[in-house]
């Protein structure tokens, strides 16, 4: 099977900007209470970054929502509300973050296998019924 090179070059600029925004969102974090001078300026630029409302840079804030098709607005209230939280409360709702993925996947797995149980038992009666006619 061949690939587009359109789909991997959308592909990986997705990837680069998934990676631009998480960057980010860790600099916001670990740098937030900085008291170095390069610490306070890693933590500056992301801020700007975020709360900057342009598309002149193919990496803006905007662009990369644009890209992995968020709203920025929840975006950045997103971000600007774990930088509040301090780290345990960031950590809690991480982890409930998960949790919820995690059921949401769950409950996805057993109702697709239940319904494959359902066409495999179904699927021989038809086939004897065929059969009989």
């Amino acid at each position: 099977m061949k690939t587009n090179n359109a789909d991997i070059s959308n592909e990986s600029q997705c990837e680069l900007a998934a990676g631009v925004l998480k960057q980010a969102a860790q600099d916001l974090r670990r740098f937030h209470g900085a008291t170095s001078k390069i610490e306070r300026e890693l933590y500056f630029d992301a801020y700007r970054w975020l709360t900057a409302d342009e598309f002149s840079w193919p990496f803006s804030f905007l662009n990369v929502c644009q890209a992995l098709n968020l709203a920025p607005e929840s975006v950045r209230h997103e971000l600007m509300s774990d930088l509040s939280l301090g780290i345990f409360g960031y950590w809690t709702r991480r982890c409930a973050r998960a949790a919820r993925q995690l059921r949401l996947c769950l409950s996805q797995l057993f109702v697709s296998e239940a319904d494959n149980e359902a066409t495999n038992t179904a699927v021989p009666e038809v086939a004897a019924s065929s059969i009989a006619i």
